[in-house]
C-alpha cells in the first residue's frame, strides 16, 4: 500500500489531484475528515499572514470558517502540540485534559467547538522542517461514530504507514504551486523575478526579454505589491517559498 501511495502521489502534477487521492486513502483507514496546514513564515507570536499559508481541508464549511477565519486554530490544543513536536499524537489526552479541567479557557472553548461539530477521536501528525520559521501538520479526524479505542486500534495496526504517507504528502505539497493563492503572479512577473533570481540586472533582464528597462521595473513593482514586500530581493525569496517561480508549467 505504501509503495502504491508514494508512486501515485509523486506522479500527480496538480495539487487538487494529490489532495483528493490522499483524502480517499485516509477515508479507507477510517479518518474521513482531514485538515492540512503549512507555513514558511512563522514567528514567535504568529504563524504568518494567513494568505501565505497553504491550508487544505474537506471539513464542512460550517466548521472550517469559524475555525480558520475567526482564528480558533491559534488556540487549538493540537495546534500548540504540533508547533512544539514532531511525529504523531492522538487526541485522547486532550479530551482528558478538558474533562479534568486542566485546559486553559481558550483551548477549552476550541475543544468544545470541535465536539459540537463531531470531532472527537483523531490524530495529529507534525512534520519535521529545516527552518525554525516553517511548520506543517495534518489532523486526521475519525468518522463520528468512532471512539478513542477504535481509533487507537487503527493506529496501532496502521499508524506507521499513515504517518509515512502523511509525510510524503507534506513533502509533495510543499514543492507544488498553490493554484488557489490569493496573490498569484502573472507570467511576466514570474519571468522577471526568475531572471533577477538568477543574478541578472534590470538591464540584463530587459535585453533578454526584449523589453525596456522601465517595463521590467514596472513588472518588478507589481510583483512586489502582489507579494506584499518592500524589495525585489524579498519578492524573489517569497515567490520561491510560495512555489510561484522556478516551477514547471502544466
Amino acid at each position: 500500500m505504501i509503495l502504491d501511495y508514494v508512486e501515485r502521489v509523486t506522479s500527480l502534477t496538480e495539487m487538487e489531484h494529490v489532495w483528493t487521492y490522499h483524502l480517499e486513502v485516509m477515508a479507507a483507514y477510517g479518518f474521513n475528515r482531514v485538515l492540512y496546514g503549512f507555513t514558511r513564515f512563522r514567528t514567535e507570536r504568529s504563524l504568518g499572514d494567513p494568505q501565505d499559508m497553504l491550508v487544505l481541508t474537506n471539513h464542512d464549511r460550517d466548521y472550517i470558517e469559524p475555525f480558520l477565519n475567526e482564528g480558533l486554530y491559534l488556540s487549538a490544543p493540537m495546534t500548540h502540540w504540533a508547533l512544539n513536536n514532531v511525529g504523531s499524537s492522538n487526541w485522547r489526552g486532550t479530551a482528558a485534559a478538558a474533562a479534568e479541567g486542566r485546559m486553559g479557557e481558550m483551548a477549552r472553548k476550541v475543544w468544545e467547538f470541535n465536539k459540537v461539530h463531531g470531532l472527537g477521536a483523531g490524530y495529529t501528525v507534525s512534520f519535521l522542517t529545516n527552518s525554525p520559521r516553517a511548520k506543517g501538520a495534518i489532523s486526521l479526524t475519525a468518522v463520528p461514530a468512532m471512539g478513542f479505542d477504535a481509533a487507537d486500534d487503527i493506529w496501532a495496526r496502521h499508524g506507521r504507514e499513515i504517518e509515512a504517507m502523511s509525510n510524503v504528502l507534506h513533502l509533495r505539497l510543499s514543492t507544488m504551486p498553490n493554484p488557489n493563492s490569493l496573490r498569484p503572479l502573472t507570467p511576466r512577473q514570474r519571468e522577471v523575478l526568475e531572471w533577477v533570481g538568477d543574478g541578472k540586472t534590470t538591464a540584463d533582464t530587459a535585453e533578454i526579454l526584449g523589453l525596456t528597462a522601465a517595463t521590467v521595473e514596472k513588472h518588478l513593482r507589481l510583483a512586489r505589491e502582489a507579494l506584499d514586500v518592500s524589495t525585489t530581493a524579498q519578492a524573489v525569496l517569497k515567490a520561491s517559498f510560495l512555489n510561484q517561480i522556478f516551477v514547471l508549467e502544466d
